[in-house]
């Protein structure tokens, strides 16, 4: 992949799929296609197919998805099974019928059994049972990835797979329903802040430990992996992480420092919290010649301050 090819990134008004707009046209990427949703439904397998056939894109980057935290997860797990393997089918046979070699497909940490080795490296996929509360979330991505090997093992594509760890970053969901842990965070903290509240609540004992990657940085190494290397050359699907962990407690505290709210936390252990601990082994991806270039800190600092210039436009009404 070069910056002469036309390039689909299925996603791109999301997360993920901002920054890759983002560091594609950093990168001198100018044949980009891009579709809303109300343009192109990827749950509507006929129109993909016909999308996929009149446009024929060079490279595409699978980054659209049904994601959520904890709440999201536990309420509505139809929609997560549903959605996600419905999108990653229909996008990963099309571009394969019309003839597109390179695809990314974007899965999740979540795929890793519940109770296995930490940090978590490549090799332990099903080998254990998963997580409950993000099962069928998980179960979709592994899908995806085991689809990626199955198309190019019969067909000779080359799709890719890449498991990230936590994202959070610009372009973030804060929906206190559906969104990951960081958005909320902030969100909390930041109104709490605003209406002078005396405490905020957290969900768990704030004794997880969770690893967290800026979206930027995902975008980078899916970049990089996709201007350099082969699905055969990386060997199998890929961990995106920092190698380095938090606990919620700390993440809590350093949220809380830079929204610069001074009431108090409040944990409620009754309220479900995941994994015990989330860390991934990236030394595959190191290996390769990747490193992540942004910190917690400083990534924390730049998606409040993208929040608060937003606040007016991304629903941060009180609740």
């Amino acid at each position: 992949m070069n910056p002469d090819c036309a390039v689909f990134v299925a996603g791109h008004r999301g997360l993920l799929g901002s920054a890759l707009v983002r560091k594609l046209r950093e990168k001198g990427y100018r044949r980009l296609i891009l579709r809303t949703r109300e343009e192109l439904d990827l749950r509507d397998q006929a129109a993909v197919r016909e999308f996929f056939a009149r446009e024929k894109p060079d490279a595409v980057f699978l980054a659209a998805a049904r994601v959520g935290g904890i709440y999201a997860n536990a309420t509505y797990p139809a929609e997560f099974i549903y959605d996600n393997l419905a999108i990653q089918t229909n996008v990963m046979d099309a571009a394969y019928r019309a003839g597109i070699q390179k695809l990314l497909f974007v899965g999740t940490s979540n795929i890793y059994p519940e109770h296995a080795p930490q940090p978590l490296r490549e090799e332990y996929l099903l080998t254990g049972k998963l997580e409950p509360t993000s099962e069928p979330y998980a179960i979709a991505k592994i899908a995806g990835l085991k689809m990626c090997e199955a198309y190019n093992r019969q067909y000779g594509t080359d799709f890719m797979a890449v498991m990230p760890t936590n994202l959070y970053g610009i372009g973030d969901n804060f929906d206190l329903r559906t969104s990951h842990v960081i958005p909320a965070l902030i969100r909390k903290f930041h109104e709490a802040k605003r209406d002078g509240a005396a405490s905020v609540e957290i969900w768990g004992t704030g004794d997880t430990r969770r690893e967290f990657l800026f979206a930027d940085d995902l975008a980078d190494a899916c970049i990089f992996l996709m201007e350099n290397y082969s699905a055969n050359q990386i060997g199998g699907f890929v961990n995106v992480g920092t190698g380095t962990e938090i606990t919620i407690r700390g993440l809590a505290n350093m949220i809380q420092r830079i929204v610069g709210f001074t009431g108090e936390i409040q944990y409620d252990p009754q309220k479900p919290e995941g994994m015990t601990r989330k860390l991934l082994d990236i030394s595959r991806l190191t290996a390769l010649g990747w490193k992540p270039s942004v910190s917690l800190e400083e990534g924390l600092r730049r998606t409040y301050e993208w929040f608060v210039r937003k606040e007016k436009t991304i629903g941060t009404e009180k609740k």
